[in-house]
C-alpha cells in the first residue's frame, strides 16, 4: 500500500474524520485565519526574490 493510499484510508476512518473536523474548526477561527494568511504572505514574498 502506497503512502497516499494509507493517508487516504486514514482520512476516511473515524479517527481521521475527527482530525479533519478539528482542523476545519480551527481554521474557522479568525485569529488562525490571520496567522495562516501572514504565513502565506511570508512564503510568497520569499519566492519573489
Amino acid at each position: 500500500m502506497s503512502l497516499v493510499q494509507r493517508i487516504s484510508a486514514f482520512l476516511r476512518s473515524p479517527k481521521g474524520q475527527q482530525l479533519v473536523d478539528r482542523g476545519r474548526r480551527e481554521l474557522a477561527k479568525p485569529e488562525n485565519k490571520a496567522r495562516l494568511k501572514q504565513m502565506a504572505n511570508r512564503l510568497s514574498a520569499g519566492r519573489r526574490r
